[in-house]
């Protein structure tokens, strides 16, 4: 829960960092401990009650907000949810899917977070800013948007991957 007040207080190249980098590396040490050691049923359970309750803590609290980078914070909060899905699967498969689940997290924060940077100067700061965006600087909006659409999951090209 620490999350969206660390997004909104610190600076946006900052934020993009601590969006990818700590959730590569806790999820490449949890792969490491699923190769090395097999893990029983109870901990599968564990993953995937947590992984339900990031979907859904997630997707609710991103309702409420009202400012970008809040938003971001708790979509990365859901995308955890996600992610660890393929975790508590314990099969290849299911580890193959949080690989691919991580790539995509990844580039698309990536992108949204260049597109809040490259934003800084509008002083783009809430949500219903980003309404002019499309008459200020139209690529730049048409680009947010797919990067939205691609981080919700719920594009053709997103379920092709």
């Amino acid at each position: 829960m620490w999350a969206p007040d660390i997004y909104e207080g610190s600076p946006t190249p900052v934020t993009a960092f601590l969006s990818i980098a700590p959730k590569i590396s806790i999820f490449a040490n949890m792969l490491r401990v699923f190769i090395v050691a097999s893990y029983g049923g109870t901990l599968q359970q564990i993953f995937f009650f947590c992984s339900i309750a990031s979907m859904i803590l997630g997707a609710l609290a991103a309702m409420a907000q009202t400012k970008v980078k809040r938003l971001l914070a708790y979509s990365s909060i859901g995308h955890v949810g996600y992610i660890c899905i393929g975790l508590s699967c314990g099969t290849i498969e299911g580890i193959q899917s949080l690989l691919i689940g991580i790539f995509i997290y990844a580039s698309m924060t990536v992108n949204a977070f260049a597109i809040v940077l490259a934003l800084r100067q509008t002083r783009v700061k809430y949500i219903a800013d980003l309404g002019a965006l499309a008459k200020t600087n139209p690529i730049l909006a048409i680009t947010f948007s797919m990067t939205m659409f691609f981080i919700r999951g719920d594009t053709p090209v997103s379920r092709l991957l």
